[in-house]
């Protein structure tokens, strides 16, 4: 049976059939045996940096040129050897990059350096502030370079067209209902996070940076700063992102879909038949890849959680038992090192699937997004900038529910331990991690069903769940956040072990390359 396209869907369709890079005779080469060894330090390190798998990249490419930075330089001296480390780490694969990128990357880097300047040397501003936008800016930009996705891009600009118009801010403009659906999409499909969300508003704001509009960019930079930074916090933000997410699962799949039929597209599409089984086809693989990257999320949270946990069992807890106890209590410690990891491989025992029922649900609502001029994508929604005024004896009381939920949740932690006569500096520290554990525990499993597309719908054991533990799950998400942010083994990783740890890398690949030439000579 043939259906026809809607000219969205089209557009979207024609977008597909690109390559990442044009054919180049030469890349870049790394050598196995180091690659294998930066390869396993990698993990280690990103581990300890709680992140998405959507992010790593641009995150590491900022690490990197932060440690680079330390000892100067300019693009030329920076692009080359960046590249090479990404290389080494396997974020691509060996001889996939063509080395006319070193130049574009050198490029960006030298173009970026000099609107910093330029923005010191027009504005009294923070430079902290400005330093962070632009590394920011600068990773997104490389990784752009680097890993162009033009094709998550054009389907981020048809989940917009989508729905823009299904959402409505009652009291603030049409200007920023667009601006915050954009947003909103970026999160939910593309899973960008802050960095990257401030990379592609700028873009949108002043359009891609040159040397010709560099003047302009460094002029309007203070103002364009505060109004990205003011959407970027908006107080209905959530509230959109929530509608949007909630739907994001067809258009992930559909994505799949096409980008694993590039060379078939258009047959594909024209045969609902052979599309439907290409969508149950990607939903099955979608669904067995959700194994491997919850096992990836637990581990990384484990490393995360245990050195992070470590450091305050050695530092905190050791020394308060030494001065108290005049004695460090090991079992005290070991116990309360050891359960935030245990718990977390306890999460992942009770992960499952999405069922065949939840992929049928995905084949009809892509159909309707491909072939309906009004697909169906569940009702409008109406939101407000500013809230309704509550009743005040309203808010007073479920002020009062909710403090009562802390006390309730952490009293009976408090009074577990008490139980097992854990003396008060350790019992702050065990609640300190269960919050967090509590926390990540949430995001693995959120991400686990992730597939699961279905209306939302609260149970009793859902409401139960929200009453006793989302005051850990909201605490663990302020305090994982701030740890990331001054975790002290990040800093000595970074600056103090991965600095030499690189530049013996490099030694050795010259080694190896150098060998390798002496034994041609003797061929």
């Amino acid at each position: 049976m043939t259906k026809t396209l809607t000219k969205l869907a089209h557009a979207l369709i024609v977008s597909y059939d690109r390559d990442l890079f044009a054919k180049q005779d030469k890349t870049i080469s790394v050598n196995p045996l180091v690659a294998e060894l930066a390869t396993w330090y990698e993990k280690f390190r990103t581990a300890m940096d709680y992140r998405d798998d959507e992010v790593i990249l641009r995150s590491t490419i900022e690490r990197i040129l932060k440690r680079r930075l330390i000892l100067g330089g300019n693009g030329q001296s920076i692009a080359a050897p960046l590249i090479r480390e990404l290389i080494w780490a396997r974020y691509f694969p060996d001889s996939s990059v063509p080395e006319a990128v070193v130049a574009h990357v050198a490029s960006a880097i030298d173009l970026f350096f000099k609107l910093e300047s330029e923005i010191n040397r027009k504005h009294r501003i923070n430079r902290a502030s400005v330093n962070e936008w632009i590394m920011q800016l600068l990773s997104s930009e490389i990784e752009d370079i680097l890993k162009p996705s033009p094709q998550k891009n054009t389907m981020c600009n048809f989940i917009y067209q989508l729905f823009r118009k299904r959402i409505t801010i009652s009291d603030d403009s049409e200007e920023t209902r667009d601006i915050q659906t954009f947003i909103a999409v970026r999160r939910a499909f593309a899973n960008d996070d802050l960095a990257l969300l401030r990379f592609h508003l700028f873009k949108q704001y002043f359009g891609k940076i040159t040397a010709h509009n560099l003047d302009e960019v460094s002029g309007n930079f203070p103002k364009a700063q505060k109004e990205l930074s003011g959407q970027l916090r908006y107080p209905a933000k959530d509230k959109i992102y929530s509608y949007i997410k909630n739907q994001t699962v067809p258009f992930v799949i559909l994505d799949d879909v096409l980008r694993n039929n590039q060379s078939k597209i258009t047959s594909l599409i024209s045969e609902t038949e052979q599309l439907d089984l290409s969508i149950l086809e990607a939903c099955n693989s979608r669904y067995k890849s959700i194994s491997g990257k919850v096992k990836r999320a637990i581990v990384r949270s484990v490393i995360f959680i245990f050195f992070t946990k470590a450091i305050f069992a050695l530092s905190i807890e050791g020394t308060y038992e030494r001065i108290v106890y005049d004695k460090i209590m090991w079992s005290s410690i070991a116990l309360n090192t050891l359960t935030p990891p245990i718990l977390m491989i306890l999460v992942g025992m009770f992960i499952k699937t999405p069922s065949r029922e939840n992929s049928f649900r995905i084949v009809n609502k892509i159909n309707s997004i491909l072939y309906d001029d009004d697909p169906d994508l569940g009702q409008s929604i109406v939101v407000r900038k500013t809230p309704k005024k509550t009743d005040p004896i309203m808010a007073l009381l479920f002020t009062f529910l909710w403090l009562t939920t802390f006390v309730l949740s952490f009293g009976a932690i408090i009074f577990v331990l008490n139980k097992f006569k854990v003396n008060p500096l350790s019992q702050g520290v065990f609640v300190f991690f269960l919050a967090i554990v509590s926390f990540i525990s949430y995001r693995i499993n959120r991400t686990a069903n992730s597939f699961q597309f279905k209306d939302h719908r609260d149970s009793i054991s859902s409401l139960f769940f929200d009453f006793f533990f989302m005051p850990f799950i909201q605490v663990g998400r302020r305090l994982t956040t701030a740890i990331s942010q001054i975790n002290i083994v990040l800093f000595i990783f970074d600056f103090i072990i991965e600095t030499p740890f690189k530049g013996i890398f490099a030694f050795f690949e010259q080694w190896f390359l150098f060998l390798r030439t002496q034994r041609e000579k003797l061929e």
